[in-house]
């Protein structure tokens, strides 16, 4: 392979690179960091949904927070339910 072939190999390369680029939204900002620029409707609801599981998850943490330091001695209450069931069981 000669320089020549070579040089025409790089830019072409980086020409389909910037035509993928340009295809699927990745924009640069002033300072040189792509991003992806989700103008699709699809992608947006998308992220909508996403968003609303992570505020659910959220709240179910702070919940299983609450439950395991809780103050009211969890592990007598526990106990105590343990043996209830054991107690019905045996029944």
């Amino acid at each position: 392979m000669n320089p020549f072939e070579m040089v025409i190999g790089i830019v072409l390369i980086v020409s389909i690179a910037g035509v993928l680029k340009a295809r699927y939204g990745v924009r640069k900002d002033q300072w040189g960091n792509e991003t992806i620029v989700a103008d699709d409707p699809k992608t947006q609801a998308e992220n909508t949904r996403l968003r609303g599981e992570i505020g659910s998850l959220k709240e179910r943490i702070q919940v299983l927070e609450r439950v395991i330091t809780d103050e009211e001695s969890s592990t007598k209450r526990l106990d105590r339910e343990i043996e209830r069931l054991r107690d019905k069981n045996n029944v």
